[in-house]
């Protein structure tokens, strides 16, 4: 294989990643012609083209797609033994991608995160937050945190939380104007805010537990959100009734304003999971993150 392969898939990676070559050129931190350079002198070696260039964007050809996903996770692996030698030196350091989810990000990352920060001053932990599932070699992160440890066989899941309840609430507006539901039934005589998960654009639908059998409950919704920083806000100012992480409520400063609704039949979510790839964590800067909260979420649990 020429010698220079490696460097021309790193680059063509980072520009699928970025979606352009300015933003490659931030990114690996080199100038644009470089980054042109080196992809052309990649496809000049495949023999086809691997993006179509538009004036706005960068968008893979078929060979693009196909070489992308047969190199991905050797180019993953190649940048992480690479590192791992560097990782000798004994400090930490570089850039660390995760995904989160709000729940996720409240309760294992957002407590520590200054003493994380004050341990590694070398590691700069980046943190999207998305309640969608991430497929997280695709979208170039380190890590993720998630519901449930159904990963891919390459992949490792780490428990972070036991299971917990996911809440129906109501304000004392809401119960003065509408009252309270007594039983499931009665749910549809009432307003739920909605919640659509960014990924999929679903809705997710409300579920309880009905002497031990799960139902779903269909109730008009007002509006409708893909965060739950609305759905709290919603839920506060008494426009609708609205669901909220247990764990989540019992650390909101002014949980008093939220009435329990029909709590006998909230239903149970699966733990929390820490997921990465195999070989993540042979990089110093990863395997110091997924230590640091690991150990951090089970002191919580105990």
């Amino acid at each position: 294989m020429h010698s220079s392969i490696y460097g021309y898939l790193t680059v063509f990676h980072t520009i699928a990643a970025e979606g352009s070559i300015a933003g490659a050129a931030r990114k690996l931190q080199m100038a644009s012609p470089s980054i042109s350079q080196s992809l052309k002198l990649l496809e000049q070696h495949i023999g086809l083209p691997l993006f179509n260039r538009t004036t706005r964007k960068m968008e893979l050809t078929e060979a693009g797609h196909h070489l992308l996903a047969s190199t991905q996770d050797a180019i993953a692996q190649l940048s992480v033994a690479v590192e791992s030698v560097q990782d000798l030196s004994g400090v930490p350091k570089g850039v660390v991608r995760m995904t989160v989810p709000h729940v996720g990000y409240w309760l294992i990352i957002e407590p520590h995160l200054a003493e994380f920060c004050e341990r590694y001053p070398d590691i700069q932990l980046e943190i999207s937050i998305n309640d969608g599932t991430v497929d997280i070699l695709k979208e170039g992160f380190d890590l993720g945190i998630r519901f449930g440890d159904k990963v891919d066989e390459q992949m490792v899941a780490k428990k972070l939380t036991a299971p917990f309840r996911l809440g129906l609430y109501a304000s004392s507006a809401y119960q003065q104007q509408f009252g309270l539901p007594k039983k499931i039934a009665e749910l549809k005589n009432h307003r739920l805010v909605g919640f659509r998960f960014a990924t999929s654009n679903r809705i997710f639908p409300l579920s309880l537990n009905d002497k031990g059998e799960e139902v779903s409950v269909e109730m008009p919704t007002p509006i409708v959100a893909n965060s739950l920083i609305v759905a709290k806000d919603v839920i506060k100012s008494g426009i609708a009734l609205g669901r909220f992480f247990e764990p989540l409520m019992s650390k909101q400063a002014d949980r008093a304003a939220f009435i329990p609704v029909l709590e006998k039949h909230w239903k149970t979510f699966g733990a929390l999971y820490l997921y990465y790839m195999q070989h993540s964590q042979k990089a110093g800067r990863v395997r110091a993150v997924i230590e640091f909260f690991t150990e951090k979420a089970q002191v919580e649990k105990k």
